[in-house]
């Protein structure tokens, strides 16, 4: 009889476990269109009857595997802006900013004594797929024979050295040069017969503030119509990455230009930065469509990049800035004022309407939540490292607008590279 009961009991725990997982399959069948279900899928039910026994030392490791489950990122059936960033300290990042000399001081946070290091090891983990790790050898198998341009400002900048510096580490010495300008570099790989470039042009359109930087915004003026000044440097190019967005938003009306006025600068006009900043997208986007041939050139828009400056938008009342912030905001769908709809939707409209075929990488929701990853005092200002008296002034000196490199934007690149 003892012996009846011990078999009864060995045999109910299986049946049990089996139910359970048959309810979680037809529960699955319900909510989920069949369309999505892959063999991926089926994998992670016959776990259930495991999973109830995980221990918490497992629940990171089982995430990873889930993760890697997914469908490889694609831009036509997955939203990169929904998501999450994950902790994995056994991610190390594939380069520093003191083992690869190609970082400006401007963003080389470690370099200028920046203490923690957790910012580098968050890793975007969206919802609906798995984005792969940055590839370098992909990356230059896709770069061969290839002139690979980035146009805009000094975050599009951070992009073009984060992009240079996960390539560069396999690349020998013999095989890589670097010819640096005030307005043009150009990274060389000859192995590949390719180059990585970068060309300044804050806001894309021509102004006065191209080659030397006028300080004050007041006086800055934007010639709204005209792009060909720089443009002469982007033909040729096999891929173009553009983005203009943070030097527009001064708080101020933009000094703005265009067609023929008799008194040149004295007649230009002040718009509001949205209005300016559709007209000079406009602009851009009429030399792409009657200039580029689709069938030699890529074309990518990187989406602005989010300020944070103030705390309170992410409950931080006692917050200086993004001065004290360590980690990434927790908050789903989180938007800040550093980032502007009108500026979003200008986007939006005018390559919705070009001919020519642009990619857009949408960066800024991902972005938003990435308060602790800005240089904030580990920097530099008018070419010079912040002193101790700066530094210990962080409402005044930390600069919540730049990304440390490595950082953040590896991660654009890593949706570059997959969409390349």
């Amino acid at each position: 009889m003892s012996m009846m009961k011990a078999y009864k009991g060995k045999v109910t725990l299986p049946l049990l476990a089996g139910v359970v997982c048959a309810l979680a399959f037809l529960v699955l069948l319900y909510n989920e269109r069949l369309s999505f279900l892959s063999s991926s899928s089926l994998i992670r039910l016959t776990t259930c009857a495991r999973r109830g026994h995980a221990t918490d030392g497992r629940k990171a490791e089982k995430e990873e595997i889930e993760e890697k489950d997914k469908l490889e990122y694609d831009a036509d059936i997955c939203d990169i802006t929904e998501g999450k960033w994950v902790y994995n300290r056994s991610i190390e990042p594939l380069y520093s900013d003191e083992s690869c000399p190609y970082v400006d001081r401007q963003v080389a946070c470690v370099r200028n004594g920046r203490p923690d290091s957790d910012y580098r090891y968050w890793h975007w983990q969206p919802d609906e797929c798995f984005l792969p790790r940055f590839d370098p050898k992909k990356a230059l198998r896709k770069l061969k024979g290839k002139r690979l341009l980035f146009v805009g400002d000094s975050l599009q900048r951070g992009q073009w050295q984060s992009f240079v510096c996960l390539v560069e580490s396999i690349i020998p010495d013999s095989q890589k040069t670097m010819k640096p300008g005030r307005v043009h570099t150009v990274f060389s790989v000859k192995e590949y017969n390719a180059t990585i470039e970068f060309y300044w042009a804050p806001y894309l359109v021509e102004s006065n503030s191209d080659k030397k930087i006028v300080g004050d915004p007041r006086k800055r003026i934007m010639k709204v119509d005209s792009v060909a000044r720089h443009a002469k440097h982007w033909l040729d190019a096999d891929i173009l990455v553009f983005n203009t967005y943070v030097w527009w938003m001064t708080g101020l009306k933009i000094k703005s230009l265009w067609g023929s006025f008799a008194n040149g600068e004295e007649g230009s006009e002040e718009l509001d930065a949205p209005v300016a900043y559709r007209l000079a997208l406009k602009t851009w986007a009429n030399w792409v469509d009657s200039t580029i041939d689709p069938n030699k050139t890529r074309l990518f828009f990187t989406t602005l990049s989010p300020t944070h400056m103030r705390p309170k938008e992410w409950n931080n009342k006692d917050g200086i800035k993004c001065f004290n912030e360590t980690k990434p905001v927790k908050k789903r769908g989180h938007w800040g004022s550093g980032s502007d709809k009108r500026i979003m939707k200008a986007v939006d409209d005018v390559i919705g309407k070009m001919k020519i075929p642009v990619t857009v990488l949408n960066v800024t929701q991902l972005s938003e939540y990435r308060v602790d990853a800005h240089t904030k005092i580990y920097t530099e200002a008018g070419g010079k490292l912040l002193t101790d008296e700066q530094k210990a002034d962080p409402l005044h000196h930390a600069d919540c607008i730049h990304w440390c490199v490595p950082g953040l934007p590896d991660t654009w690149n890593q949706i570059f590279l997959s969409n390349l």
